[in-house]
């Protein structure tokens, strides 16, 4: 592999270069192979072992013998140890534990015996930190703040995948079964051990479960988990399902505490137990219930176990309280137990990004990020002249952070006949001013594209983001006029060819990326070429509701899933395979393609095509075929243009108060890579207590 040393032409010197780091995947390395370390206790298994063996054989180059990786770890300077598995203290000769003085005191067992046998070494951005301090947030930022711990996680280079609670993983040749071991020691907050059994119990009874779980993901359609002892499972597929590691990484919520919900679940406990304890809560069913307590939305969420850094401890209207997990499995290099923060407070307003944006500015918060947007950095910088908060500024993983949806399988025949016409879609291409968005919206900071892959991809081809993305109205107004779509009333606006006014309705949910602004600009874009376009803030119920029965004529998303953690599993922007109340294109369809035409509408022949090229990128064990059908779905997006891409790879503020540190100031803020999971938050640490 070699570094890409081409700039994206983003006409912005904020644009990071290591933004431009592409390539083929490493060659001695797939990207679901696993590391298994040598095991440590003489209880494994025969089969355990064996295993780990095929494992170890099976591990190859770490993602920093990468080139392209090397090439970023200059750019960023993030540590190299990010981009490869972590080391334990045993690696590093760390023979020593020490505790917050926060727990000292609370009866709970020595801190060496409250860690794994050989626990992860975490290594900090900058510097090891201190204990102690009370952080305040808010509630939407408390999924980063510290984040999820997934069997497996990913480097951040947000293509490789690396060990987690996991010590390694195998997946068979034909890729239809994943193997997973788990480190030996880890606990739950409450100290019980994590086992296979929370495996099992999470995929049995949660995602596997009809009541639970209605609609089974394709990604793991058919699939089963067997127990292979109490730290070795596997799952295994009826089809090869190499990219499963992938969905494992990326999701949080394949592992519950059994040993808590199975007293909860009519199959582990009996129906009367569960019946009395959902009307004690007062749910009207038992997946109610459980769906809440997963979700820690009720008080009682404050007695369910977590493997994160803090545990909820109590629930309010107004404010979640979390305290350190005194069992969380990481430790620093100089051997204190992590989270270095004793406690949080997060407020509950995370839908009100006026009040998030004030108190960020006026150093309030000393973390936040999910609720604000590129328009509030202007006010966050004067906030910054207080010497009270510093704002960073990220880059959103968004390839688009607007991707306009056109509804093919619409009821109005002749608007998806309309929507069908590839002359059409370019025109209201060629009519978006992109670099006049840019330059309103994003100061000048983004990079006009199509929605695409993203720049670290390894199927990434900068020719993508640019097709039709010229701003041509003279152009776009041809082709329209070509279409017979001419202004017959007089009134300004372009009608039918049989003389009907021409009306369309933009239906959209201003949420995250600025969606609103947005759209104003584009309904006067398209406006200037005689396209009556209407649009329609609507909330996210109703924005739900629509987009799954499939009633929106168009609407909006943001362009992520686009890097190679997702893009190989959820390619949803270039094939109709998945229906969601983000997407409002081809619901119908993806129905079809679900239910192998058991319900829906059967697509054209162009669309069975692309779905054949997805199950080709996800089911494949051959990274070259993988690699081919990518490009297969991307370079047909980019010639028929099925969405309509705005703006991308934008700036996003993240303010931290002055006492806050080791957070780096250059990160990627986007849903692939859960925002900040591949950079270590249970390493911020409080510079002075705020108790």
């Amino acid at each position: 592999m070699r570094p890409c040393g081409r700039r994206v032409d983003s006409g912005s010197e904020m644009q990071p270069r290591w933004f431009e780091l592409r390539g083929p995947a490493p060659s001695a390395r797939l990207p679901y192979s696993g590391d298994m370390r040598k095991e440590r206790s003489p209880t494994r298994s025969a089969l355990s072992a064996l295993c780990c063996a095929i494992a170890c054989l099976a591990a190859s180059a770490n993602a920093a013998d990468d080139p392209a990786a090397a090439a970023m770890i200059r750019e960023t300077g993030w540590p190299a140890a990010w981009f490869r598995p972590p080391a334990t203290a045993r690696d590093l000769g760390v023979q020593s534990f020490s505790q917050s003085p926060f727990l000292d005191g609370k009866n709970l067992p020595p801190v060496e015996d409250r860690l794994p046998a050989d626990p992860i070494v975490l290594e900090p951005y900058a510097e090891p930190g201190r204990f102690g301090g009370k952080a305040m947030i808010t509630q939407g930022d408390s999924w980063q703040f510290f984040n999820w711990e997934p069997a497996l996680t990913f480097a951040a280079d947000m293509r490789t995948l690396l060990p987690n609670l996991a010590e390694g993983w195998t997946v068979s040749a034909d890729g239809r079964i994943t193997t997973v071991r788990l480190r030996e020691g880890i606990r739950w907050s409450d100290g019980e051990r994590l086992t296979s059994d929370d495996f099992i119990f999470s995929f049995d009874r949660i995602w596997m479960d009809p009541d639970m779980s209605p609609v089974t993901s394709r990604l793991i359609l058919g699939g089963k988990i067997e127990k292979i002892d109490e730290l070795t499972f596997r799952y295994v597929f009826p089809e090869p399902n190499p990219l499963f590691v992938n969905f494992l990484a990326q999701r949080h919520d394949f592992v519950d505490p059994e040993h808590y919900f199975r007293n909860l679940h009519p199959a582990t406990a009996p129906k009367e137990a569960v019946d009395a304890r959902v009307k004690e809560l007062g749910f009207v069913t038992w997946m109610a219930m459980l769906s809440a307590l997963r979700g820690a939305s009720i008080e009682e969420c404050s007695d369910v176990p977590t493997l994160r850094a803090f545990r909820l401890v109590g629930r309010a209207p107004t404010m979640l309280r979390f305290e350190r997990n005194p069992y969380y499995p990481k430790v620093d290099r100089l051997g204190q137990q992590l989270p270095y923060i004793d406690s949080i407070d997060a407020e509950a307003i995370l839908d009100n990004a006026e009040v998030v944006t004030a108190k960020a500015a006026t150093g309030q918060l000393d973390f936040a990020a999910y609720t604000l947007r590129t328009q509030d950095i202007p006010l966050l910088k004067l906030g910054e002249r207080t010497g009270l908060i510093d704002v960073l500024i990220w880059r959103r993983l968004h390839t688009s952070d607007v991707v306009v949806q056109f509804n093919f399988n619409v009821d109005d025949a002749r608007l998806r006949a309309l929507y069908w016409d590839i002359r059409f879609r370019k025109a209201l291409s060629h009519a978006i001013n992109r670099q006049e968005m840019n330059d309103i919206i994003y100061f000048g900071r983004g990079t006009p594209s199509q929605v695409s892959v993203h720049p670290t991809s390894r199927w990434y081809r900068p020719e993508w983001t640019r097709a039709h993305i010229e701003y041509d109205p003279a152009k776009a107004g041809g082709l329209l006029d070509d279409m017979g779509l001419l202004d017959a009333s007089g009134n300004g606006y372009r009608d039918y060819p049989d003389g009907s006014p021409l009306i369309i309705t933009m239906e959209f949910l201003d949420f995250e990326t600025p969606k609103g602004i947005s759209m104003e600009l584009i309904s006067n874009y398209w406006r200037s070429i005689g396209i009556d376009l209407r649009i329609k803030l609507v909330d996210r119920s109703l924005q739900s509701a629509r987009a799954q029965a499939g009633q929106m004529q168009m609407s909006v998303w943001h362009g992520g899933r686009v890097t190679d953690i997702l893009f190989p599993l959820t390619p949803d922007w270039w094939v109709p395979r998945t229906t969601g109340w983000w997407a409002s294109m081809w619901n119908d369809w993806a129905r079809y393609y679900q239910t192998a035409g058991r319900i829906g509408e059967e697509p054209p022949a162009i669309i069975k095509d692309l779905q054949y090229w997805t199950d080709e990128l996800r089911t494949s064990t051959n990274p070259a075929r993988r690699l081919e059908a990518g490009h297969h779905l991307l370079q047909v997006g980019a010639d028929n243009l099925w969405t309509l891409g705005t703006v991308g790879l934008a700036p996003h503020p993240v303010v931290v108060s002055s006492r806050l540190k080791n957070v780096i100031p250059n990160g990627t803020w986007g849903w692939d890579n859960r925002w900040t999971m591949a950079y270590h938050p249970a390493t911020w640490y409080l510079e002075e207590s705020a108790d």
